[in-house]
């Protein structure tokens, strides 16, 4: 079986991502590297590096920093699934510009799921994964407690799918994704239900 954490094998990074998405203060590359750091830490990512063709053992760190993030366009480590496997993963910052959101993405690539024998997809428009959705969940909550964000999107490829302003603070009652919503100084989880 091919090694999910393996930085060099191409097949782990194939097939698109399942990630947590979340919607930042557009062009606050200070809120940007709080929230980084504090998802970085919440998900217990091993290593900071530029490179995704080479074992981290083949390169130099990097610092988890906005700064980091803007001048390479990701960031890769490696973290550990609710499965207990250790897999590839990357972050990566999707910046909307004067019209839109700001987002920062952790996101586990399908290659690397399928390498690790993680069961992610069903008869549902989407793939779905309620054990990737509650870990993301989770992650999203105590990067929220360090470092408060606008909203967050849990699911396959969701960055972008829904905004913090639309919503005003409620969970849509029927959901194909899960929701992290804050109001106040609260997130609440709303898990995909549909």
């Amino acid at each position: 079986m091919t090694d999910p954490a393996a930085f060099g094998d191409d097949s782990n990074w194939l097939g698109g991502y399942y990630e947590l998405a979340i919607e930042i203060r557009p062009g606050d590359d200070a809120h940007l590297g709080d929230v980084l750091r504090g998802l970085w830490s919440a998900a217990d990512v091993r290593g900071c590096f530029r490179h995704r063709d080479r074992e981290p053992e083949a390169q130099e760190a990097v610092p988890c920093t906005a700064a980091s993030l803007i001048e390479f366009g990701y960031l890769h480590g490696r973290v550990r699934l609710p499965t207990g496997q250790l897999v590839v993963c990357v972050c990566m910052a999707i910046r909307g510009g004067d019209e839109g959101s700001d987002w920062l993405d952790l996101c586990v690539p399908a290659g690397a799921l399928d390498n690790a024998a993680v069961v992610y997809g069903n008869d549902r428009p989407c793939f779905t994964s309620a054990v990737l959705d509650d870990w993301f969940a989770d992650i999203g909550t105590e990067a929220f407690a360090r470092a408060p964000f606008l909203l967050g999107v849990i699911g396959w490829e969701v960055s972008g799918c829904a905004d913090a302003s639309s919503l005003a603070g409620q969970l849509p009652q029927a959901r194909n994704i899960g929701y992290l919503v804050p109001r106040g100084e609260v997130l609440h989880y709303g898990a995909a239900n549909t």
